[in-house]
């Protein structure tokens, strides 16, 4: 057996539409697969980027939401790579981003920023170099 990386990541949202269109007009993906057999009121989309990745936008739980940093235990981010952060940081300054924090040095090489999509979630875009 082997495995081969990894499928897709997951956000729960409170307004799983909201969510999937704000990933699409920001960064490019497509909705590529809409589920309803979870609860006809609780879509669940499949989105898919221009790389063949997917993204899962499911309908949040009753749960309150903690707020967190990047080093809070459990899962932290969702992290982009682009090719120019420079030039992706303009981008996303026209699309109205909500940064959370300067760009600094990437473990492991290049340079990463923090931001949040529209409900909070944090996430990152990251330029490797020599990868």
């Amino acid at each position: 057996m082997k495995f081969i990386g990894i499928d897709h990541p997951a956000v729960a949202a409170d307004d799983v539409e909201n969510l999937a269109d704000w990933y699409c007009n920001v960064f490019g993906y497509e909705k590529w697969f809409r589920h309803r057999n979870v609860e006809p009121d609780k879509p669940v989309w499949m989105l898919r980027a221009p790389d063949n990745t997917l993204l899962e936008i499911m309908p949040k739980d009753e749960t309150i939401r903690q707020s967190r940093t990047t080093w809070t235990p459990g899962w932290s981010h969702l992290a982009f790579r682009v090719e120019n952060i420079e030039e992706s940081i303009t981008f996303l300054d026209a699309k109205g981003i909500v940064w959370g924090g300067a760009v600094i040095n990437a473990i492991g090489g290049g340079k990463v920023r923090n931001a949040f999509d529209c409900e909070g979630n944090m996430i990152q875009i990251l330029e490797r170099i020599n990868l």
